[in-house]
């Protein structure tokens, strides 16, 4: 994973970390890190999935987009 981060900082990219609490060497890798709770590995997934659909929203608010009706999303789906 390490190097993953560090190929997209190498394209520019601004890196959000999730990462265990107590893990401090992620902070060399990222500019911003995201704490859980230490898990066991197979209930991770449901602990990182919260923080992400959060940013997700905020940054889909931020940038004005309507967090309840997302673009491109089939009609088939959206009609009631």
């Amino acid at each position: 994973m390490v190097s993953n981060i560090q190929e997209v900082r190498a394209r520019g990219a601004r890196t959000l970390v999730i990462a265990e609490e107590g893990d401090e060497a992620v902070k060399a890798y990222a500019e911003y890190v995201f704490y859980v709770p230490e898990t066991p590995t197979l209930l991770m997934p449901l602990l990182t999935t919260v923080p992400l659909q959060i940013f997700a929203a905020e940054l889909a608010a931020a940038k004005g987009y309507d967090v309840d009706q997302p673009r491109n999303l089939a009609k088939s789906v959206t009609v009631e």
